[in-house]
């Protein structure tokens, strides 16, 4: 059933409200932030699987809708090509958080822990190596053919897959997954901001309908990762783009063996 007390002290209120604001910085300056509200929900609190994801997911829905405002502002959404992939991915993803949502209630404490860290490390390793033998992308999409919006789709339905799962946002794993394919920093976090409006509110549901969301613990973390998450755009836009990749793939290979144990 839902629960709208508080299911933590006030202590541990207040750590929370504070990792949650510098979470909501790095989701929209490298993509990745809102793992650590996650992080900190399963390391910090005896909350199970559902509800760690759920009441992220919840929140992730007010900062996709801040953080998509944020950047139609400052131009990243507003060309064609960048209109195509938000369309496509934000669609396909919508399949995969249901479907991750609903395998949640089939995963252990334990198991989260690793599905989460191995993740968080594989990810940022292969992005960090790639940075630094400056290879091209793993794969480019022709985005006005068939194949290329089919390759794409694929792509949303894995993407929201195991957002729906981890409850850790569509920008962790979007931004990276992007960058791998050769979109430039700020379109691929302006691009998985849009979908993880998608990916959060259909997660949401399904963690709704299962009755595992803490609507109290959601609503005192959701206004600093929100706050955070202005803070950090325009953070984005002061710094050069490959350091930001290389900061994403640094944070994401730290915290994976964390998590895993």
């Amino acid at each position: 059933m839902l629960d709208f007390a508080l299911p933590v002290g006030p202590a541990l209120v207040a750590l929370l409200v504070a990792i949650a604001f510098f979470a909501g910085i790095g989701i929209t300056t490298i993509g990745p932030g809102g793992i650590f509200l996650t992080i900190a929900l399963y390391a910090l609190t005896p909350l199970s699987p559902g509800t760690i994801a759920g009441t992220a997911q919840a929140t992730f829905v007010a900062t996709g809708l801040v953080a998509t405002a944020a950047y139609v502002r400052s131009g990243e959404l507003a060309t064609g090509e960048t209109r195509t992939l938000t369309v496509v991915l934000s669609v396909s993803s919508v399949a995969g958080a249901l479907a991750g949502a609903g395998l949640n209630a089939f995963v252990s404490r334990g198991m989260f822990g690793l599905l989460l860290g191995g993740l968080a490390s594989g990810v940022g390793g292969v992005i960090l190596y790639r940075e630094r033998r400056g290879f091209m992308p793993l794969a480019t999409f022709d985005q006005t053919t068939a194949s290329g919006k089919l390759a794409l789709g694929a792509l949303g339905f894995v993407l929201g897959g195991f957002s729906g799962l981890l409850g850790v946002g569509g920008p962790v794993l979007a931004v990276p997954a992007l960058v791998l394919v050769g979109v430039p920093m700020l379109y691929a976090i302006a691009v998985a901001q849009v979908q993880s409006i998608f990916i959060a509110a259909f997660a949401s549901l399904g963690y709704l309908a299962q009755g595992t969301i803490s609507l109290a613990l959601a609503g005192v973390v959701g206004l600093p990762l929100v706050a955070g998450v202005l803070v950090g755009w325009r953070v984005a836009h002061l710094v050069d783009p490959n350091r930001l990749k290389v900061a994403l793939g640094g944070v994401l290979l730290l915290v994976g063996p964390y998590l895993a144990l």
